[in-house]
């Protein structure tokens, strides 16, 4: 039943009249409201954030006058919450709010108490001050017994600021007035227009409480509204995968434990969504609607070879492959199995996907593909591996100085020798001999042997090894920082571009002819093409320079121009940025860094 409904059924009955005092005393005036702050109280319990009121505020000045006329009264007692049940949040927003709200009752009803004692007889003319001094010295005692008109109970509302809580604090009545009724409170509670969450057990018992006059209650509490939540993906892949070499205790590392190529079958789900909920509407003390926001909707990272399920809640894979997240979406890359080697049975091999190779890759062959190459074998001398995405290969890489591996993202071998490599990120391996490494990241050789023995590694960031050069002194460099892959690819192109020179002027040498005319143009063609990539890897790797050197004072707390090693030969050079230094000694357990502008070993 609704507050209105609840009045209007109590007003249909027969009222009793209540008694009412006919004495009626003066009011004493009261000295001006007290400026001082209101002490918070903050205990753990919520039940226990109350307002503490100094000494000369209002609300005693009120007190004292009602215990003057009706004795015994309670001392008042100002608690937002005796159940507990508001947010500590909450409690710490409103007390600011009621302290001042209630300061501004406490003053409002003082000014109506002292009524016409401040202003002499209230309704009658304003005199000059000595007429109106003979006057009062003429009045009775009766005349001057005469003072304001009594005073009902007042009942006062204090409103949260999300309008959810509503608190009443009564004012008993003065000289005589109305004690508080029932009917009084739902009468009040309907011109504030307080329908909403009104706590009617409270209202239907407060008249009659002992502590109604100077005591704060929660008397309506609203419906808080509730937004909706936004829609949510789950996934049955992971969209990150940390590739890390796990070492037994033995020093080694089982490369075949990586399972690059995350296989799906053709219509699995790959992930699927949970729907946005719909936000559910609050009501405020004052009957008005709080209105809530629905949960956001979220697509599906809907990518190649992948379909959305017609309910609408389901990626699904269309083809049978790997899976793979490229950053806004989910792809499936086809998977090329080659059961043996990859030889003349097979070809070269140029992948839009993934390629897994149960054997060797063999000297003079090429694999490309645009996702993650697992070979079980070998890479032998002459080949050529290019990976869009990571390369592992379990019994390592063997080159003869003519073999080639670029990898856009990792790099995982059981050892390198004799073997160019260009990796965009990581490298981790057991052993390096006599090769040529170009690392975007980290050079990590610190598994199984754990050696770096002849050839040039050059890392962007940092190199870890066990052992660094040998003991025979063999020439081994080391070079930190920079743009590595940027100068490798600068360098191939180089080469290209001296090629297509030597072509070039082969051809002009040759007799006159048609079909020399013909290799001639297209041999022109391809050198501008050639020579115009040149220009560009260079002007990036001009860019690429001025980043190194804004980094170049940071190489000491960020790891990054750093050689870890447990043991570095004589016969070493390391190299970081325009720094050089050539090891005479052997050094054992050091970092070797650059510290204002100079390679020191620590």
């Amino acid at each position: 039943m609704s507050i209105k409904k609840k009045l209007t059924s109590l007003l249909s009955g027969q009222k009793t009249a209540e008694p009412v005092e006919t004495a009626q005393k003066t009011v004493p005036e009261a000295p001006e409201p007290v400026r001082e702050e209101i002490l918070v109280t903050a205990d753990r319990d919520p039940s226990q954030y109350v307002l503490e009121l100094p000494e000369e505020h209002q609300i005693y000045q009120l007190h004292s006058q009602r215990r003057h006329e009706a004795g015994y009264l309670p001392t008042p007692r100002l608690c937002l919450d005796e159940e507990g049940l508001l947010s500590p949040e909450t409690l710490r927003i409103e007390l600011p709010r009621l302290r001042t709200q209630v300061t501004a009752a406490c003053n409002a009803r003082m000014k109506e108490a002292r009524g016409k004692n401040k202003g002499g007889l209230g309704k009658k003319k304003r005199k000059d001050k000595d007429s109106k001094a003979k006057e009062e010295e003429q009045e009775s005692p009766e005349q001057q017994a005469e003072g304001p008109p009594a005073l009902d109970a007042l009942p006062c509302f204090f409103l949260s600021a999300d309008k959810l809580l509503a608190w009443i604090l009564v004012f008993p009545p003065m000289r005589g007035g109305k004690e508080l009724s029932r009917n009084q409170l739902y009468e009040a509670l309907i011109e504030r227009g307080i329908d909403y969450g009104v706590d009617t057990n409270l209202v239907n018992q407060l008249a009659h409480n002992e502590r109604k006059y100077f005591n704060l209650y929660l008397v309506a509490r609203g419906k808080p509204a509730f937004n909706g939540k936004n829609g949510n993906i789950v996934d049955n892949f992971p969209r990150v995968v940390e590739r890390t070499l796990d070492v037994d205790e033995f020093d080694q590392v089982d490369y075949t434990a990586l399972n690059l190529i995350r296989n799906v079958d053709q219509g699995e789900e790959i992930c699927h969504l949970i729907k946005p909920t719909e936000g559910e509407p609050g009501r405020s003390v004052l009957n008005e609607e709080i209105p809530a926001k629905s949960g956001r909707d979220v697509p599906l990272p809907k990518g190649r070879n992948t379909e959305i399920s017609e309910d609408g809640t389901q990626l699904l894979a269309t083809i049978a492959g790997s899976v793979e997240f490229t950053g806004r979406s989910f792809q499936v890359n086809p998977v090329l199995e080659i059961a043996g080697d990859v030889d003349f049975s097979t070809g070269n091999l140029n992948f839009m996907g993934d390629i897994n190779i149960r054997g060797n890759v063999l000297s003079g062959f090429t694999v490309r593909a645009r996702g993650n190459i697992q070979v079980a074998g070998v890479v032998e001398a002459g080949s050529t591996v290019e990976a869009g995405g990571d390369l592992v290969v379990v019994k390592g890489i063997l080159g003869d100085g003519t073999t080639t591996v670029q990898v856009h993202r990792n790099v995982f071998s059981k050892y390198v020798e004799n073997a160019t490599i260009s990796v965009r990120e990581n490298l981790q391996t057991d052993c390096i001999i006599s090769s040529s490494i170009y690392c975007g990241g980290e050079v990590v050789v610190q598994s199984g042997r754990g050696s770096i023995m002849g050839g040039r590694v050059w890392a962007a960031k940092r190199v870890r090894a066990n052992a660094v050069g040998s003991q025979s002194e063999c020439k081994t460099s080391i070079h930190l920082g920079g743009n590595p892959c940027g100068s490798f690819e600068q360098e191939v192109a180089q080469r290209e571009v001296n090629r297509l020179e030597m072509e070039l002027e082969r051809l002009s040498c040759q007799p006159e002819s048609p079909v020399r005319s013909s290799l001639l143009g297209k041999a022109k063609i391809r050198l501008m093409t050639a020579e115009m990539k040149l220009r560009q890897l260079e002007s990036r790797s001009d860019d690429a320079g001025d980043e190194e050197a804004e980094e170049s004072g940071k190489s000491e707390d960020s790891g990054v121009g750093r050689l870890e090693c447990a043991i570095a030969y004589p016969g070493t050079k390391i190299r970081i940025g325009s720094e050089s230094l050539r090891l005479h000694n052997v050094e054992r357990r050091c970092v070797i860094t650059i510290v204002n502008d100079e390679i020191v070993v620590m």
